[in-house]
């Protein structure tokens, strides 16, 4: 199967930067963009997370919860994202039509690939290694990764995302990141000419 972009992690900024995306599937320039996100969720830090202190939800909100919803807010709203689960993420290669990415069960191509996963060891994806260097923001007596990136490109085409970025273990911050990644995708697609979108009343 290939996309114009693929997403891997179903976290915080990977889910976010999946709902900018398909936000803009009725711009010109996103308009039959092939959009997929492999839900990597099962080592997702919102697993355990309970939320208090995040602008927009309600006290005591529960990580695992919000991944639930946020697959079902994401199909029922933008049903073009193909939304890939129970599939585990072996390689990301370059290929001449942008990256393969194999998983336990199948090959994807993809043009651009933005890899959405937290910051934990072990880390044992083919191709990305050679990224991998100590996180930059998190306490050192955690051993936390990152890839290094450079405003969340890696190189043409791979992006990263979310604490896997170098950024801060924060729900916001981490949307922020997806968010960003999205936008920078967004740009792309339409010329290079800095883009953005939002919903208006």
């Amino acid at each position: 199967m290939n996309f114009d972009v693929l997403i891997i992690g179903g976290g915080v900024s990977g889910m976010q930067c999946a709902f900018v995306l398909g936000s803009a599937q009725n711009k010109i320039y996103a308009q039959n963009k092939k959009i997929g996100i492999i839900l990597h969720q099962r080592t997702s830090h919102l697993q355990d997370a309970l939320f208090n202190n995040v602008l927009g939800l309600k006290p005591k909100t529960l990580g695992k919860d919000i991944l639930q919803d946020g697959k079902e807010q994401l199909s029922y709203l933008y049903p073009n994202i193909n939304q890939i689960e129970k599939e585990k993420v072996l390689s990301v290669l370059p290929h001449k039509l942008g990256y393969e990415v194999n998983t336990n069960k199948k090959t994807y191509f993809s043009n651009n690939v933005i890899i959405a996963l937290n910051y934990s060891k072990p880390f044992n994806i083919i191709g990305l290694e050679k990224y991998l260097i100590p996180h930059e923001r998190a306490n050192p007596l955690k051993d936390r990764i990152q890839l290094k990136n450079n405003h969340h490109l890696i190189q043409p085409g791979l992006y990263c995302c979310g604490t896997i970025a170098g950024w801060r273990s924060q729900f916001a911050i981490a949307a922020g990141s997806g968010a960003s990644v999205a936008t920078d995708i967004l740009t792309l697609w339409n010329n290079n000419t800095p883009t953005k979108v939002h919903d208006k009343l």
